[in-house]
């Protein structure tokens, strides 16, 4: 195997017993993108130097952390201080930070190294950058974290940040064909990350498995038990929830949907069909009003000051926020509390709860990121939900299904989840 294709938690075992240097690691991933960054352009920023340098310290220095000359990814919506940030918009074009966002500083702190800043959207909205699918570059990657899913999915790097405030991480995941983990609101500090919608907005990780993304997961929210230290005894109790949205979904969803809960079942897995109440139909479009209303006034100084310099779609949306009276956004947050509390019923005996993670496999062309109707509802709930891969489509790109979790029983749900992705073979 490449050094550029070894998981983060292969590659630090490796580092930590001397038999491959932190340095050998990261030339291997800036080769990688040597060779495929002309396709995939999946980075806003790479400093070969720099983190050339930072490893050779790394390999000199005593055991910093866990992640102890890893090199990651972080999308170009999170501060850094020594590479440029520009939220995907022209508007902040070369600005530098002063600090670097919290989960940037863990990373560090903890030995990682920061590779560069991977390609985002439009302020981590609707309107995408120049990454094409590294399975086929005549297709999406996915939005908003398009640069992050690709460059893992690609080998750049193990590891990569994203954000999620509808679909944001979950379905670049499922259109690149890796995992996408968006934890339980607020686990990850979002100090030094442009905000869109405060009350969705959530950090976001990439890796090539589950035990990759649980690992770093439990650095950035100061989780030890995140991390899978042990191989679960029994299979999860698994909820198959086609959810309101299924309407959406296309053949090959449907199909990957339907074959997972017939392997689940043969493996052993406690599978139960599983319906959500009535006041979940309305879900998806109160995500909808929360996410324009915050969104437009975040960006009211962009909108104020620089509206010329935003695409048509951000303004039709802000526009769109802005004309939302507090009487419908309340209602949508109040639908939303209720939604809450009926999960604890629906999850009483359940590990994890199975859903489509995206429409289908990434659509052809670079114009639209996709539709994120699957993943709206799970952000705005505050539940923790990763991406598995599970198949491909008609056109051999990847589709991917959901685990969702109860909110704040994250160790759980990435358990189940990690049995789930050694056991479901490919479909």
């Amino acid at each position: 195997m490449e050094l550029d294709e070894l998981s983060a938690l292969e590659a630090s075992r490796l580092i930590a017993r001397g038999e491959i240097t932190s340095e050998a690691l990261v030339e291997a991933c800036l080769g990688r993108i040597a060779e495929r960054e002309e396709t995939v352009r999946a980075w806003e920023c790479l400093d070969r130097e720099r983190a050339l340098g930072q490893a050779r310290a790394l390999d000199r220095a005593p055991r910093r952390g866990l992640l102890h000359g890893i090199p990651v990814g972080v999308k170009d919506i999170i501060d850094t201080v020594d590479m440029p940030t520009a939220y995907g918009s022209h508007i902040y074009s070369g600005h530098q930070p002063a600090w670097d966002a919290s989960c940037v500083a863990l990373i560090r702190a903890a030995g990682g190294i920061i590779l560069g800043k991977t390609v985002t959207t439009e302020f981590a909205v609707f309107y995408p950058g120049k990454t094409t699918n590294p399975h086929n570059p005549a297709h999406t990657p996915g939005g908003s974290s398009s640069g992050s899913a690709a460059a893992v999915a690609d080998f750049m790097v193990p590891l990569a940040l994203g954000t999620q405030t509808g679909g944001s991480t979950i379905r670049p995941a499922a259109f690149c064909g890796i995992v996408g983990y968006k934890p339980t609101f607020g686990w990850i500090s979002r100090a030094g990350v442009k905000p869109c919608a405060e009350s969705l907005d959530t950090i976001g990780i990439f890796g090539r498995n589950v035990e990759d993304a649980a690992f770093l997961a439990s650095v950035l929210a100061g989780r030890p038990s995140l991390a899978l230290t042990e191989k679960p005894s029994l299979p999860p109790r698994v909820g198959l929830c086609r959810t309101y949205e299924w309407p959406h979904a296309a053949p090959e969803t449907v199909k990957a949907f339907e074959e997972a809960g017939r392997q689940l079942s043969r493996l052993d897995a406690k599978t139960s069909e599983v319906d959500l109440p009535e006041p979940f139909s309305r879900l998806a479009e109160a995500q909808v009003t929360i996410m324009n209303s915050e969104m437009a006034r975040s960006l009211t100084y962009e909108y104020s000051n620089h509206r010329d310099k935003l695409s048509n779609i951000l303004q039709e949306l802000i526009m769109a926020g802005q004309e939302c009276s507090p009487q419908t956004y309340d209602e949508a947050a109040a639908l939303a509390i209720q939604c809450r509390g009926l999960l604890q019923s629906i999850f009483s005996n359940l590990d994890v709860l199975v859903v489509p993670s995206a429409v289908g496999e990434a659509p052809e062309g670079l114009a639209s990121t996709g539709d994120p109707i699957f993943n709206r509802i799970w952000t705005l709930l505050h539940v923790p939900c990763i991406n598995i891969p599970v198949s491909k489509g008609p056109k051999r790109l990847p589709v991917g299904l959901q685990a969702v979790g109860r909110m704040d029983d994250d160790a759980r749900m990435l358990s189940a989840s990690n049995w789930i992705f050694n056991n479901l073979s490919k479909l």
